[in-house]
């Protein structure tokens, strides 16, 4: 991941320097803003399923890649729909969500040959 486009993230999820999308409008029109947006809706919807999971008494899993790409496979079961959502996540991209509230307690990893 772009180094710029990992600070977005990081800034646009951190309450205490919140960076306003209104006011740095010129930032997210370029294509590393609009890359950081893209990354942040995925991570906050991730976030969301992970914790309700979580709150329904199932945790999130973890699949680690042995394929030198540094691939980290998410796995929730949904039992109130009944349904199955995989995601898989770059090192960068794990290492943001992980970061999150709440996430890192609720997940559960495995390490998974290649």
């Amino acid at each position: 991941m772009d180094p710029f486009v990992r600070r977005l993230v990081e800034r646009l999820h951190d309450p205490s320097k919140p960076l306003s999308r209104n006011r740095h409008f010129h930032t997210f029109e370029t294509p590393e803003g609009r890359a950081a947006l893209k990354v942040v809706r995925r991570l906050r919807s991730l976030q969301k399923d992970i914790l309700a999971c979580h709150a329904e008494g199932f945790r999130a899993r973890i699949f680690r890649h042995a394929t030198g790409k540094g691939e980290h496979r998410i796995e929730l079961l949904m039992e109130r729909l009944s349904g199955r959502r995989v995601s898989i996540l770059q090192s960068d991209e794990f290492e943001l969500l992980t970061a999150l509230p709440g996430v890192r307690d609720a997940l559960e990893v495995f390490d998974e040959a290649a």
